[in-house]
């Protein structure tokens, strides 16, 4: 129902208003009596999607990537589709606009999406205040970033306003120096910068009364030399995993027409790539650490790739725009099945 009625009208629109009326759609639906317990009626539970990983219980191994509830305004109703759990952000410490609009963009040929948005976020401390009111027991991670006025020399100061902001209200954290939609910032994940912003983190985690899972999210246009320090650095840091991977700036083999639009790309084209940065991370490394996939799972045979490739998670957006809620069902069963 949802791809061949509610997705090609909501495709009428622009994406971006999309975005916004429907999160107002699921959370004023959501407001009435037994909504959210029909919505969870139709998820799958089973104690062999269970996933234990860097100290956490997953109650299934599919979550949301970041990018979908920026500012944590819908977290709790978004649990109910079935997710194992949700990414906030990324959020900034201060609040930003982000980039001029129009700046995302549909590519139905290609079942992708290309975004610019930069960022765009209410700040670190309003996604706090939502979080504190949290309702459910969805495990909920978050991504943070520096702001785009911020110089790269003082990007560790902005990650570590975040870091203690969201310290008491997720579950794990995600350091966005990935993005490519904010100047400059790619440049975080050459190997000293990085190492020392991580390091930095570490030490910062070190003085809590108990220690949370920090992940680094790598953009998926590394080389394998790179790829290589990756590695590297997350054995010198000791963090506790990576997401494979961010979007890409690539735009190989688009057809649609909005393919020369700027920004990062998501969607199918990013899927075999994202695959592959998995599978080598996972190989080289002799899977020394957890890897959480995202990038162009439109399917359950996208997701089980992922798994397959090596990744211990999955994380879904622009499919789950694409295919709709019915995804999370879909790739569960599936790896139920296998």
């Amino acid at each position: 129902m949802y791809k061949f009625f509610i997705q090609k009208i909501l495709f009428l629109f622009d994406a971006e208003k999309v975005h916004h009326f429907t999160f107002s759609f699921i959370k004023n639906i959501s407001k009435l009596p037994l909504i959210s317990a029909f919505i969870r009626s139709g998820t799958l539970q089973d104690k062999k999607l269970e996933r234990k990983l860097f100290g956490l219980t997953f109650k299934n191994p599919v979550g949301l990537a970041a990018g979908m509830d920026k500012n944590a305004y819908l977290f709790d109703e978004l649990s109910n589709f079935g997710f194992g759990f949700i990414e906030i952000g990324t959020v900034t410490p201060k609040p930003q606009g982000g980039n001029p609009k129009k700046r995302l963009f549909r590519l139905k040929e290609d079942q992708g999406i290309i975004n610019r948005m930069g960022f765009n976020n209410e700040g670190v401390h309003v996604a706090v205040e939502r979080l504190k009111r949290k309702k459910t027991n969805s495990i909920i991670g978050g991504n943070i970033g520096k702001n785009k006025v911020t110089p790269n020399e003082n990007a560790i100061d902005d990650y570590i306003i975040c870091f203690n902001a969201l310290f008491d209200v997720v579950d794990y954290f995600v350091v966005n120096v990935s993005s490519p939609n904010t100047p400059n910032l790619r440049d975080l994940q050459e190997k000293e910068p990085l190492t020392k912003l991580l390091n930095q983190l570490q030490q910062e985690n070190d003085t809590k009364l108990k220690r949370k899972p920090i992940l680094l999210k790598i953009a998926p246009d590394l080389i394998d030399t790179q790829l290589l320090d990756i590695i590297d650095i997350v054995k010198v840091t000791k963090i506790d995993g990576v997401i494979a991977t961010n979007t890409t700036i690539s735009r190989e083999g688009l057809q649609s027409v909005n393919k020369t639009e700027m920004g990062g790309l998501s969607g199918k084209p990013l899927t075999n790539r994202s695959t592959e940065v998995i599978r080598f991370l996972a190989e080289k490394s002799n899977k020394a650490f957890p890897i959480i996939g995202v990038g162009g799972i439109h399917s359950a045979k996208d997701a089980l790739e992922k798994l397959d490739a090596g990744a211990d998670l999955v994380q879904i957006f622009t499919g789950f725009i694409y295919e709709g809620p019915g995804l999370i069902k879909r790739i569960n069963k599936a790896i139920v099945k296998s």
